[in-house]
């Protein structure tokens, strides 16, 4: 099935193969020499559907085209927490615009790494963020780097908002406490690094229901291609790794992520 032409609206249309990649930045310039060959080499391997989440607003045009000129992304729109200094004025009414065409609302989160942006101002742009998608019944897309705990509570005070943390590092009671809350967990190539123990094990043992698969490309390379770009087409090797940690064989982890990405985006109901 060609990637550019796959519109099943249920996992169980889909050839076996058929996998979605809940996250991946196809629109970042690293991919403007060769982004057709990157698409083509994920068609190859099976990748059938794209979530492409926004980062600064100088961008969203930029993605806004790319998912445009090529069937089978699906935007989302949102300001990380790293580029708060993006913003105009009218932030606010060009997101809520951007919206009514995208699948969710995001990259949106708390940062606490070193240099990042005065804690207050992040958390009013993430709670305005997230009072926005749950006003427009849109799936929020998380980022929480040092900052899982804060953005756990944060998530408490918006009682029927869905979405998934993206790239989960935290502990089993953490991801317990996320998927209590209606939120899934985004498992990326970390999960293929043998030292990041704690992740594997967690991974092995959640309920399937609970993951989505994705890439993070281009940043977040898998084991087996040190130092080298991301790109879609690596998603199979972390289905396979998450296929193995959990005695499973392949072909079931790539069915129930892509049926979890399908429900948590709605993508049959997408343009």
């Amino acid at each position: 099935m060609s990637f550019l032409a796959s519109g099943a609206e249920n996992v169980a249309d889909l050839p076996v193969r058929d996998l979605i990649d809940s996250h991946c930045h196809l629109d970042d310039a690293a991919f403007d020499d060769d982004r057709d060959a990157v698409l083509r080499r994920a068609e190859m391997v099976g990748v059938c559907k794209i979530i492409v989440p926004a980062y600064t607003p100088k961008y969203w045009n930029r993605l806004k085209e790319t998912c445009r000129h090529h069937p089978g992304l699906y935007p989302a729109y949102g300001v990380h927490p790293l580029y708060l200094d993006d913003r105009d004025d009218r932030w606010e009414a060009t997101l809520t615009t951007l919206l009514t065409q995208a699948v969710a609302l995001g990259e949106i989160g708390l940062d606490a790494g070193d240099g990042t942006p005065d804690a207050a101002r992040q958390r009013s742009a993430f709670t305005t963020q997230l009072a926005m998608a749950r006003q427009l019944g849109l799936p929020v897309i998380l980022h929480a780097r040092r900052s899982l705990e804060e953005v756990i509570l944060t998530l408490r005070r918006f009682p029927g908002l869905r979405g998934v943390l993206h790239s989960f590092s935290g502990s089993l009671v953490q991801a317990k406490r996320l998927i209590d809350m209606g939120f899934l967990l985004g498992l990326g190539g970390a999960l293929t690094h043998p030292r990041a123990q704690r992740l594997r094990a967690t991974a092995a043992i959640l309920p399937a229901e609970s993951l989505l698969a994705e890439t993070d490309a281009p940043w977040q390379t898998p084991h087996a291609h040190p130092g080298t770009r991301n790109e879609p087409a690596y998603l199979s090797e972390i289905i396979a790794s998450l296929a193995q940690l959990r005695h499973t064989p392949t072909q079931e982890i790539a069915q129930v992520t892509a049926q979890n990405a399908l429900t948590l985006f709605h993508l049959q109901d997408a343009p």
